[in-house]
């Protein structure tokens, strides 16, 4: 199969923002009298907020909206700066590019902090499309956000693929009809997107370059 549109998730497959989302997590644990160690809220990179406080703490969907406002009250000013690219990811999109495949980014992460990231480290101009989650909250499931990257760069989902790292990016290229390649640097647990169905693992960006452009 050859794909000539190539969708990425954003946190945990581009850019490693966990540092910054952990001690945000903990920093809304606070401020209801809870703690846990960073390496435990790994799980918060990448998924919807709200759906992992919920999942991971059983709190009602009230109180982890409530949890997701008071993550932002540290996130926007400072934990969105507690991330960098990964190593090796801008000279992968600069080959596919040069390669003539478009590319996009379909992220849960709301879209103008995406956009603003990207920009900072000089690699917006590596993407055709950046389509993320909107202050509205309608809208923004994986697969949604997913569809609306594939619009934009008017892909073919014939020659499509979405490149992530957790079991939900799995999920959400399944329901829009596309397969999903995982990442072995993200923040999934091992075999996680095995199980969930990712059709090929790459160890590092080379390893993903070379798969993509002879597949």
């Amino acid at each position: 199969m050859m794909y000539d549109y190539i969708l990425f998730d954003f946190d945990g497959t581009v850019y490693d923002t966990v540092e910054g989302i952990t001690k945000c997590v903990r920093y809304a644990l606070n401020k209801h009298g809870w703690d846990a160690e960073l390496e435990d809220l790994r799980c918060f990179a990448g998924p919807p907020l709200d759906e992992m406080f919920m999942e991971k703490y059983g709190v009602t969907r009230e109180m982890g909206l409530q949890m997701t406002e008071e993550f932002r009250e540290r996130y926007k000013p400072v934990g969105v700066f507690e991330s960098r690219p990964f190593e090796g990811v801008r000279e992968l999109l600069i080959a596919l590019r040069a390669a003539g495949k478009k590319t996009a980014v379909a992220t849960s992460k709301p879209q103008h902090l995406a956009e603003q990231l990207l920009e900072r480290s000089d690699m917006r101009d590596l993407f055709d499309a950046v389509c993320g989650s909107e202050p509205t909250g309608g809208g923004n499931a994986k697969w949604q956000v997913t569809e609306r990257a594939l619009k934009a760069i008017g892909a073919d989902k014939e020659r499509s693929v979405l490149i992530g790292d957790t079991k939900y990016d799995v999920a959400g290229a399944r329901r829009v009809g596309i397969p999903c390649i995982g990442v072995r640097w993200g923040y999934a647990a091992p075999g996680e997107m095995e199980a969930a169905g990712a059709i090929a693992m790459a160890a590092d960006p080379e390893e993903l370059l070379s798969f993509l452009l002879k597949a």
